[in-house]
């Protein structure tokens, strides 16, 4: 299984929110590229990096921070916020992301992903957050009426390969993942799951790993202190 840090970017700004609210945001007094640096020494080797302006807003607002961080270090980057065109999805690539991260637009406008899918492959993966069980999108701010397993299943048919799954409720609140969920969506019916949202012990991530998870993200409690990354990191390969 693999361990992705996660950097959540405000303003250029290293921050983590509770339950998707922008306005229960908590900054840190650490650089997005010394948080990079920290997880790269700790034996991270992929790293998860979300634009929360751009997810608001549409835009990339944060890339050039984001670039900044894929040029600093040799790590497989993933990055998500605010990407709705073939313009944004090449110029992260192009700079050496790795994987891109769809969003609302995905439900916005399924055939863009199948578009994406068809041009770039495994580069794209969709982010899938949930409120209730329902896909909650435009940076958790509106949630649908759309079932978000039944959603991952669909990414499946028309060939996403990797989804990243957010229980919303969990996200930020370190007081333990949705493991129920994870269960189910490591069923042969859906894309391989990055598990995401309210990791906070080490135990979870053993968990994961042997529910057959391909990934687990990890972001409060590693600032927080509550988990050793390089302790979760040799879990994850154990």
């Amino acid at each position: 299984m693999e361990i992705f840090p996660a950097i959540d970017l405000i303003g250029g700004k290293v921050v983590r929110l509770s339950e998707g609210d922008y306005s229960r945001e908590k900054k840190y007094a650490v650089s997005a590229l010394q948080a990079a640096q920290s997880f790269f020494e700790a034996g991270a080797r992929c790293l998860h990096v979300v634009d929360l302006d751009g997810a608001k807003s549409g835009r990339a607002e944060n890339a050039e921070t984001i670039e900044s961080i894929v040029k600093s270090r040799d790590m497989f980057v993933e990055v998500g916020g605010g990407i709705r065109t073939f313009d944004q999805i090449e110029r992260y690539l192009d700079c050496g992301v790795r994987r891109v991260i769809l969003g609302t637009v995905a439900v916005r406008d399924f055939s863009f992903v199948e578009r994406a899918v068809q041009k770039f492959g495994s580069a794209i993966s969709v982010g899938v957050d949930a409120k209730d069980g329902k896909v909650a999108i435009s940076g958790w701010k509106e949630v649908t009426d759309i079932n978000s397993l039944e959603f991952c299943k669909r990414l499946k048919e028309i060939g996403v390969q990797h989804v990243i799954y957010t229980d919303i409720s969990k996200d930020g609140m370190m007081k333990g993942t949705n493991l129920e969920v994870y269960r189910v969506l490591c069923q042969t019916e859906y894309p391989k799951i990055t598990a995401s949202g309210g990791i906070t012990f080490v135990d979870e991530v053993k968990k994961l790993k042997e529910m057959g998870v391909y990934g687990a993200i990890l972001g409060k409690a590693l600032y927080e202190g509550k988990i050793p990354l390089a302790e979760a990191v040799q879990v994850a390969k154990d």
